[in-house]
């Protein structure tokens, strides 16, 4: 989609739709300035049709006088509860509803917007989230597309630099979205190491650790999940410098199909098990929006990628290995096999000597159970990076749950014959996990967030279409620009 901005009066501007957003209350004066015809045009809307409630839609014939064809209201709700997220929901909508009635060229009124103390940028985000297709793999394609957004604006570097940004953002969730939508016949650790390599930039170098050399490493947990698959696991590493002092590291479980090993998944959705990736796939997509808007910092993401799958030399119920620093782990189940990449992962990140460690992993399907498709479930060993988070994640309405790391929870992961066991069963079974990764973070700030219940959804939501959420994304990036 093209985006410009314009400083031109509303009924000036020739477009398919004129996007109009407005609150409930005393909706209709609202537009008081586009003159009599606009006016009365709105209000006998606003008497029968239309209300201004929150993510509401309503197309109308444009005025006489108006260049536009065609009026879309967007309602934001009551005005002393407009937010951010009601904006992008408001786009969000707005975007998909245009779509779907064949609109190619459209503008925006910023004044309402301007006058809540918002960015256009918000706006032009969730128009640009809600577009978000996946049609690789049909004949048919859709069709209609939404091709130009005109902001009607004055012109000036700040709304250029947040609209790119905005740009920026949409294009890394799409991209992350691709990698986790793709079948995993089409997306192996290989495919994903490919993905990872092709984002190599003049500040953004890309390497891959492959079987051998994670076996020397030390690997042990790592390549005890890759044991039953034909695929070569690929140990992805990416180091971004862009900036002076110590980096963060970003952690991305890459599974990138999980038929639970050993310990069989049921096979009634085991399909969707091909997200099992959409931790790593949300840090290539923030560390993609890092590198092409030269944000000053340093990061490094980390993708230990592999398939867990049952065979002949599959990981056994019962094992014992050994993780890099030489912890020994018992492997009670080889569906709890999230934990043990991130654990190597977890422990290969501090030769980095990180300012934190924030790791991302479709974890515990307990996770869903806990907190359903609404929130993140976090867990931390540092208040100022939890707390960081949490407002992070307001900001850009990917919440944030914070759970407790009880030391209690520890007896759960005692085992007879090894320093830990790789799960404590399923009574606090999302809170087990993470305090089995929380043994390898050792001193070094860290974080994990568990994605399980948010990275995939069912029923569409105003700006995320159906599927691979690409959450995380958002997040992570915004925590990456406050640092």
């Amino acid at each position: 989609m093209d985006i410009s901005v314009i400083d031109l009066r509303e009924r000036d501007c020739a477009c398919d739709a004129l996007i109009l957003p407005v609150t409930e209350e005393a909706a209709a004066g609202q537009y008081d300035y586009l003159g009599s015809a606009a006016v009365q045009t709105l209000k006998k809307a606003f008497s029968k049709k239309f209300s201004g409630k929150k993510a509401e839609v309503l197309l109308l014939p444009a005025p006489q006088g108006f260049k536009a064809e065609w009026i879309l209201l967007a309602g934001l709700g009551k005005k002393a509860e407009v937010t951010a997220e009601g904006l992008r929901q408001a786009a969000g909508k707005s975007a998909s509803y245009l779509k779907d009635n064949g609109m190619k060229k459209v503008a925006l009124s910023c004044k309402i917007i301007s006058s809540l103390k918002l960015k256009p940028s918000l706006f032009a985000e969730g128009t640009l989230l809600a577009l978000y297709s996946y049609f690789r793999y049909k004949k048919e394609k859709n069709g209609s597309t939404l091709d130009n957004l005109i902001v009607l604006s004055t012109p000036s570097k700040l709304l250029k630099n947040e609209l790119d940004m905005a740009v920026t953002t949409a294009s890394a969730v799409s991209f992350a979205k691709d990698l986790i939508n793709t079948p995993s016949n089409d997306m192996t650790p290989t495919h994903l190491a490919k993905a990872a390599l092709s984002l190599r930039g003049k500040r953004l170098s890309v390497r891959v650790i492959e079987r051998k050399d994670a076996q020397k490493l030390g690997m042990g947990a790592y390549l005890a999940v890759a044991k039953g698959s034909h695929e070569p696991p690929k140990f992805v590493v990416l180091e971004y410098k862009g900036g002076k002092g110590a980096p963060v590291v970003l952690i991305g479980k890459s599974i990138t199909f999980d038929s639970g090993g050993i310990s069989l998944k049921p096979a009634e959705g085991m399909e969707k098990m091909k997200y099992d990736m959409a931790g790593g796939a949300a840090v290539l997509g923030v560390i993609k929006a890092v590198s092409e808007s030269g944000l000053p910092v340093n990061l490094v993401g980390l993708l230990p990628a592999t398939e867990n799958l049952p065979g002949g030399s599959a990981t056994r119920p019962g094992d014992v290995v050994k993780a890099v620093g030489g912890k020994s782990v018992e492997i009670i189940n080889t569906d709890a096999e999230g934990r043990l990449v991130l654990a190597d992962a977890i422990s290969y990140a501090k030769r980095f000597r990180p300012r934190a460690v924030v790791d991302i992993a479709t974890l515990t399907g307990a996770c869903s159970i806990a907190l359903g498709g609404e929130a993140i479930a976090m867990m931390g060993n540092d208040s100022g990076l939890l707390d960081a988070l949490k407002r992070c994640g307001d900001s850009v309405y990917e919440r944030v749950w914070e759970m407790p790391l009880f030391e209690e929870y520890k007896e759960n992961l005692k085992s007879d014959i090894a320093d830990i066991k790789n799960t404590g069963g399923k009574n606090g079974s999302l809170i087990t996990s993470a305090f089995f990764l929380k043994e390898f973070a050792g001193d070094v700030p860290w974080v994990h967030l568990d994605i399980a219940g948010t990275a995939w959804v069912e029923k569409e939501k105003p700006y995320i279409p159906k599927g691979a959420s690409g959450v995380g994304v958002r997040l992570l990036l915004e925590l990456v620009k406050g640092m």
